[in-house]
């Protein structure tokens, strides 16, 4: 395969254009042009566009070889590239190939369950409207339960009473840092922000992950809060490698239209399972994706008449829940990430249905 270097070069020379006409006529400086045809240096996009132009190189193919330079170059010191690139290539295969907006077959223990989590949401739905005191109290357990657990799976060190103390009655716990402090107070924020969504009728869109997401990290990261990452980015203890920050928009772009296409189509629970595990496993943002992806698949529950699931944070619940997200991101396989949340899904329904 010819590197970009080649390409742009013999492409240039088969045309007859010296490397002064091809910087006149492609805006790009000539010096610059010398360093993409000695493969020193990469060219921009836009310079690519250029240059795809002036030399009547197909943009497509053309672009396809620059982003294999980027891969190269970003493995190139890499002493494990070979194993860095077989995981990428499951994943990118999931995500980006001609299958990737199509959704497996569901299993019959999957489908077992659903039906179980319909049996409930009927009953649940029978018992409304509930008393206003009753329903008060019933969201400040749930909702402080919610928080506490989402933010432990992060690592969050506050119990669960000083969670309620911290978000309901604005106290300072001693021996535990202000930004968990600020983690219990914008999750709270931001379960009202989701509700508040559901009460208005509005649906899910880049805006409202958007406002989740900056809620998750207000007064904790500024510069971050609300916007995808421009750095590449690991996930501790995992062997899935989140794309590169310049693939995010398409990606990002892919994902909502997966939700657009089959939030009429998938049963709600898959669907809210989907959105949350697609969102984690692109990781847009530098830091609180888990807690968003968290949220997303609430609200979309929510939506549907269903109540909070409730991932639990202990060690065990924890590994689970990584567990589950590994087999999609690693090994194509969702069927532990769908029994996983069902089951949530299940557990919380009950739970209120104890309660009324």
């Amino acid at each position: 395969m010819k590197t970009l270097a080649q390409v742009l070069m013999e492409a240039r020379k088969e045309k007859g254009i010296v490397v002064r006409n091809l910087a006149y006529q492609s805006g790009i400086d000539p010096a610059l042009i010398s360093k993409f045809e000695k493969g020193v240096r990469l060219p921009t996009e836009e310079n690519l566009k250029a240059l795809s132009e002036v030399l009547k190189l197909p943009f497509d193919a053309l672009r396809k070889t620059w982003l294999a330079e980027k891969v190269y170059q970003l493995l190139e010191l890499e002493k494990d590239a070979k194993e860095i690139l077989t995981l990428a290539e499951s994943r990118v295969e999931y995500l980006n190939s001609t299958q990737a907006l199509k959704m497996k077959d569901l299993s019959d223990s999957v489908k077992s369950k659903l039906l179980q989590v319909d049996d409930l949401k009927k009953e649940w739905v029978s018992k409304k409207p509930l008393n206003l005191i009753q329903l008060q109290k019933m969201t400040e357990f749930f909702h402080i339960a919610y928080t506490y657990e989402s933010n432990r799976i992060e690592g969050n060190t506050l119990s669960l009473q000083e969670t309620h103390l911290v978000v309901n009655e604005g106290i300072t716990i001693g021996g535990k840092s202000m930004r968990e402090h600020l983690e219990a107070i914008n999750h709270a924020e931001a379960i009202d922000y989701m509700e508040q969504l559901v009460k208005d009728q509005l649906d899910f869109s880049p805006r409202v992950l958007m406002e989740l997401h900056y809620l998750i990290l207000k007064g904790i990261d500024k510069d971050n809060a609300g916007r995808y990452r421009s750095v590449p980015v690991r996930i501790s203890g995992s062997v899935h490698l989140p794309p590169q920050p310049y693939l995010l928009n398409k990606m990002m772009e892919a994902y909502l239209v997966h939700y657009d296409a089959q939030k009429k189509i998938l049963h709600p629970v898959i669907l809210a399972a989907e959105m949350h595990e697609r969102l984690v496993s692109i990781h847009p943002f530098i830091d609180g994706n888990g807690r968003t992806s968290r949220l997303v698949m609430n609200l979309i529950l929510l939506k549907n008449g269903l109540t909070i699931a409730n991932l639990k944070g202990d060690i065990n619940s924890r590994m689970a829940y990584y567990r589950a997200l590994e087999a999609v991101q690693v090994d194509n396989n969702p069927e532990p990430f769908y029994h996983l949340v069902t089951d949530a899904v299940k557990d919380s329904l009950e739970k209120h249905l104890e309660l009324v």
